[in-house]
């Protein structure tokens, strides 16, 4: 599921330690997304659309290799997949933080995300379940077209987990567009592997 990535040979080693030893090694970028084709794919094939961008948004993590690092015990390990742990609104208006299991498949994808939501409105509270390392933390919040973002963390709890963030979506004229934020440890990757992931996904939304 999972191997030791080599530091000795890494040609990131000195970023890593450099960055790892901060009291904030996430750094964040907001971006809007084109997702009118989506939006239209999205109801064609009868799949929610938040089920739809979410299934979009990891295939576009698993496909970029530094976004399945993670640091565990000092060390960087690389994850053969990415699963992805998202809020999911309760009907009292609380949340809770659930695990929905990755497949290339959108149809098996779209039936891990239902069951999880389900689950997640039978319970109370944040934490539900045992959560795995191998989770992006994802969240969305289609009440607000933001244009930045930040997340509530505890510098002293040894964070390496990629945070993405999806708003409200905006139609001006026909196009739909909207909000993504991402942060990221800047131990594992910097700007030029966030630009990489975020041509990726659109490139998906457009497919």
């Amino acid at each position: 599921m999972k191997q030791k990535l080599n530091l000795e040979t890494w040609n990131r080693k000195e970023h890593f330690l450099f960055f790892k030893q901060m009291e904030e090694p996430f750094f964040g970028i907001t971006v809007n997304l084109d997702c009118t084709q989506a939006y239209a794919k999205s109801k064609a094939l009868n799949v929610s659309f938040f089920t739809y961008y979410l299934h979009k948004t990891l295939v576009a993590v698993n496909a970029i290799e530094p976004f399945r690092y993670r640091i565990i015990d000092n060390e960087v390990y690389i994850f053969d997949r990415i699963d992805v742990s998202s809020t999911i609104l309760r009907d009292d208006k609380t949340f809770g933080f659930s695990q929905i299991i990755f497949d290339s498949n959108l149809e098996i994808f779209a039936k891990n995300t239902k069951e999880e939501i389900a689950r997640i409105q039978t319970t109370t509270g944040l934490f539900t379940r045992e959560f795995s390392e191998n989770l992006i933390h994802f969240s969305a919040l289609p009440w607000i077209n933001f244009t930045s973002f930040s997340h509530a963390r505890s510098f002293t709890w040894p964070d390496s987990c990629p945070k993405i963030s999806f708003g409200k979506m905006m139609d001006e004229n026909g196009k739909k567009t909207m909000a993504m934020s991402v942060h990221v440890h800047h131990g594992l990757m910097d700007g030029y592997h966030v630009g990489e992931f975020i041509e990726f996904i659109q490139k998906e939304l457009n497919s």
